[in-house]
């Protein structure tokens, strides 16, 4: 217990229960008008996670490691519930239960994986048993290089047809971390033997380059929709929701590269422990 376990608690969930609550929204805008129960479940959710990252933003560096551990565990519960509910729809959405609804089977399962995520984070802090460094940027990476793929994908469905550059930009992107996230599954696959620093590195800094691409296409995209100078169904925050995730995917490789290298880790962009 120390300051450090209260700064990365409140740095995790600081930015996804923020995420879990966008996710909430951008579920119920996928469902149909008479799926009221879901859409009251997601309502409730956003409601909850609203309420988490509200209570983090109020705690500081200098709480007590007591009451930030009990906080991860209430977090914990309400983020277990919400990865139930995600599956569940996703299930409905499989079965063909949901004709006509928006949401992408790839999206439900998306968001559950981040949930599961955040829930796996938060058991990790409390327990005190965080990764080696070796596994953990092997297994970041293999997380994050999926998540970016995906975000890829929803960009170029989400487009309207007519944006034929941007599509295939987007389809661009999303054949580059596909191939990427293969590469991150073969350094797994041989791990111990391939966790050299070398290699680490070199996977690092070939990552970097990708993701801050990724990133800029992001940023010109988000303040395309925000200008409605580009035809699509993407919400203006899912827009901005996805650049977020690619800024902190880079803050992550940029903290994994000062640890190989031994300089002075740099937070998380999302830190904010005034």
């Amino acid at each position: 217990m120390s300051n450090e376990f209260v700064a990365r608690s409140l740095d995790e969930v600081r930015f996804w229960s923020r995420i879990m609550k966008e996710h909430s929204l951008f579920l119920k805008l996928g469902f149909r008008c008479e799926d009221t129960q879901l859409i009251q479940e997601a309502n409730q959710f956003y409601t909850t996670f609203e309420a988490i990252e509200n209570k983090a933003n109020a705690f500081t560096i200098g709480t007590d490691p007591q009451t930030i551990k009990k906080f991860n565990e209430e977090v914990h519960i309400a983020v277990s519930y919400i990865w139930m509910f995600k599956r569940k729809v996703l299930g409905l959405i499989l079965t063909c239960q949901l004709p006509g609804a928006n949401n992408f089977p790839l999206l439900v399962d998306h968001v559950s994986r981040e949930a599961n995520y955040f829930r796996n984070r938060l058991t990790e802090l409390n327990t005190g048993r965080l990764e080696p460094l070796p596994d953990a940027i092997i297994d970041e990476n293999v997380f994050f290089l999926r998540i970016m793929a995906d975000h890829a994908k929803f960009i170029s469905h989400l487009l309207d047809p007519s944006e034929r550059k941007l599509v295939d930009q987007a389809n661009n992107f999303s054949q580059e971390f596909d191939q990427l996230l293969f590469q991150a599954r073969d350094l797994d696959s041989m791990r111990p033997q391939s966790q050299t620093s070398p290699l680490l590195d070199q996977f690092l800094d070939q990552n970097r380059v990708s993701v801050t691409s990724l990133r800029d296409f992001k940023k010109t995209a988000r303040e395309l929709i925000e200008a409605c100078r580009i035809k699509s169904i993407i919400h203006p925050l899912l827009a901005d929701h996805v650049f977020r995730e690619a800024e902190r995917f880079l803050a992550i490789i940029d903290m994994f590269e000062n640890s190989l290298t031994g300089k002075p880790a740099a937070p998380l962009q999302s830190l904010m422990l005034d």
